[in-house]
């Protein structure tokens, strides 16, 4: 973690270290008092791999050949710069069963200076959390609300009334955000800003992402992109979903060459801004 990174856009370019990078990107100083500042992130493999099935089962995951701890750093300063924190409701699902862990992990030794940033800035240990969800087939973990937390659900219309009932009892918030069809990306960032959130981390998968992107709604994309090529012919790739109409246009934002990497083998950490 102590080898340094090298800046290579905006110029000049320049070593720097690693921890600590993303958090000068101030991203709480990027909202306006009328919209919240909307960002994610992503760790890809140069043949576009954003998660492959863990074992034998059909849940994606992360590969492990592309995830690392240099990288999982960054996404750490990301989320501790959130006031809100969006997941969808397999993430749920899968934390219910033991299968998924904490995003925003200051309570982690490695951390504690994140912890400590926080509170500097007056904020709560965790983010609250948006879950996006079709149907409410899911269940709250006791841990989710623990602390304080609160937790907010966007669903779609007409939702079923037996499945908010059985969320609502854990003081879980549910807020129709679309049509029957889909939730409505404008329509829930509108929702984030009056409830009074400014910073929004997506840490969902590719088919959220297809949704703020066609809200126009980003702000940011934050990626790594491993130096090594998956292949295999079952994968996520970065966004899902019908072909984008008008295509969206990013503009490079900035830009580092990561030497040490994972084993060894350098990574790039690149920002792209919403035009």
């Amino acid at each position: 973690m102590d080898k340094p990174i090298i800046r290579l856009y905006p110029q000049p370019g320049s070593e720097q270290s690693l921890k600590g990078t993303y958090l000068a990107h101030n991203l709480r100083q990027q909202a306006s008092e009328d919209q919240a500042f909307v960002y994610t992130n992503f760790v890809v493999s140069l043949d576009g791999r954003i998660a492959i099935p863990r074992g034998e089962t059909q849940v994606m995951s992360v590969p492990r050949s592309i995830a690392n701890n240099r990288d999982w750093r960054l996404f750490q300063e990301l989320a501790a710069q959130a006031d809100l924190i969006v997941v969808s409701s397999d993430y749920i699902h899968n934390w219910a069963q033991g299968k998924a862990s904490e995003i925003l992990q200051v309570d982690e030794p490695q951390f504690a200076d994140l912890c400590d940033w926080r509170r500097a800035c007056g904020l709560s240990p965790q983010a609250d959390v948006a879950i996006i969800s079709k149907n409410l087939r899911f269940s709250i973990p006791d841990v989710l609300t623990a602390g304080g937390r609160k937790v907010i659900v966007f669903t779609t219309a007409d939702p079923d009334p037996v499945c908010v009932r059985e969320i609502e009892k854990h003081a879980v918030r549910i807020i129709i955000a679309g049509d029957r069809k889909s939730v409505n990306g404008t329509t829930m960032v509108d929702y984030m800003t009056d409830l009074g959130y400014r910073t929004i981390f997506s840490s969902a998968g590719p088919q959220i992402l297809y949704l703020l992107l066609t809200s126009n709604v980003l702000n940011r994309l934050y990626m790594t992109q491993a130096c090594r090529i998956l292949g295999g012919n079952s994968y996520a790739s970065l966004v899902e979903g019908e072909l984008l109409k008008p295509a969206v246009d990013l503009t490079l934002n900035s830009l580092y060459l990561d030497p040490p990497g994972r084993d060894g083998l350098s990574q790039f950490f690149i920002a792209y801004d919403r035009t």
